[in-house]
């Protein structure tokens, strides 16, 4: 299963390691899924990751720009990244978001995982599902009850 982990999840599973969004990409790491990734959606991660704000709170949660910067290159590794050749102009309230969008069609993905409203209010783009994490995490370990 091939997914797309919206920027701000990224950014919320360092921020919080016992998170649904942490949690899907620890099973990420582990190989469970297939991670599609772009290089616009990695230099907006470190371009958030260095406001003055995030770095505070990461440098209180004691987690190192090398335990960072470890971690965006073994998503690089892992990770199928895409070209950021294709062009999507979906999101008109929020452009920034069409980079995800961008990379889910160009990867193949199966599903964009995203708090972000304006992506979760589409439910789908081109046959990929959007869907939040706690609602993937809650399928994926309902499903793995079975």
């Amino acid at each position: 299963m091939k997914i797309v982990l919206d920027t701000n999840q990224l950014i919320s599973a360092i921020l919080t390691p016992d998170g649904k969004s942490a949690m899907i990409l620890d099973e990420i790491l582990a190989g469970t899924f297939t991670l599609v990734i772009s290089p616009k959606i990695i230099k907006e991660a470190e371009k958030v990751l260095s406001y003055p704000k995030l770095v505070k709170l990461l440098n209180k949660r004691d987690v190192s720009p090398e335990t960072i910067r470890t971690l965006l290159d073994k998503i690089q590794v892992i990770g199928r990244m895409t070209y950021d050749s294709l062009l999507v102009d979906a999101i008109r309230d929020d452009p920034s978001d069409n980079i995800i969008l961008a990379c889910a069609v160009e990867g193949e993905a199966d599903f964009i995982i995203s708090g972000d409203h304006h992506l979760t209010d589409l439910k789908t783009y081109r046959g990929i599902i959007i869907i939040d994490p706690a609602t993937f995490a809650a399928q994926l370990f309902e499903a793995g009850k079975d």
